[in-house]
């Protein structure tokens, strides 16, 4: 896929969902902060499970004008400002784990990420509002590609680039899926935390 985050200096949100901070996906996050600041870009790191992000939209935070809390204010500041989002987690029942489904309720919200104009005649397909043209998404699976795609009909790639990036104005969009992981061994692991880096290195280079 051609690359077109071309800036110099770019900020990158990266999002990492995953309780062990011992794990593969922290292990891909810490080489996606180290590779984006070697190409010379401003990075925004969040683990949401260290920092305790309360995945729970209450319903005075639904309407697009609603007051929102500090913390939901910075996220949304810097995911409507950034250049770039990586987004690190496993797969989890064909699923994101539940804090991140919470993030993207919380902070990919109207009037941040999307909106909805009067002209839609219902459709109910709104207009993409994020500055980022690009987004990564990183799994760990125990499930082989093919099973995936032909069972399961791939359903983290449908709900990151057709339910979400998509809808929000991102049209550069990759996804890659470390499997199986259950029996992965250290050199695969080594390889894979490579390719990592050549992503970085191809959609965010110096």
């Amino acid at each position: 896929m051609t690359n077109i985050c071309d800036e110099i200096n770019m900020q990158i949100s990266v999002i990492l969902a995953h309780p062990d901070p011992a794990s593969f996906n922290y292990a891909i996050a810490q080489t996606t902060v180290k590779a984006l600041k070697a190409n010379g870009h401003k990075v925004f790191f969040h683990d949401l499970y260290k920092e305790k992000f309360d995945p729970l939209l209450p319903a005075k935070e639904i309407a697009k004008d609603s007051k929102l809390p500090a913390k939901i204010k910075k996220h949304c500041r810097e995911i409507s400002t950034t250049d770039g989002i990586v987004i690190i987690h496993p797969n989890w029942w064909g699923q994101p784990p539940a804090i991140l489904k919470g993030w993207v309720d919380r902070v990919i919200r109207p009037g941040v990420a999307y909106e909805f104009l009067e002209s839609d005649s219902g459709e109910g397909v709104p207009r993409g509002l994020l500055k980022a043209k690009t987004a990564l998404v990183y799994n760990t699976s125990n499930t082989k590609t093919r099973r995936e795609q032909n069972i399961f009909s791939a359903p983290l790639e449908t709900i990151w680039k057709n339910c979400i990036f998509s809808l929000c104005g991102i049209s550069n969009f990759h996804r890659r899926m470390f499997n199986v992981f259950v029996t992965s061994t250290e050199k695969q692991r080594t390889i894979w935390l490579e390719s990592v880096a050549k992503d970085i290195n191809v959609y965010f280079p110096k």
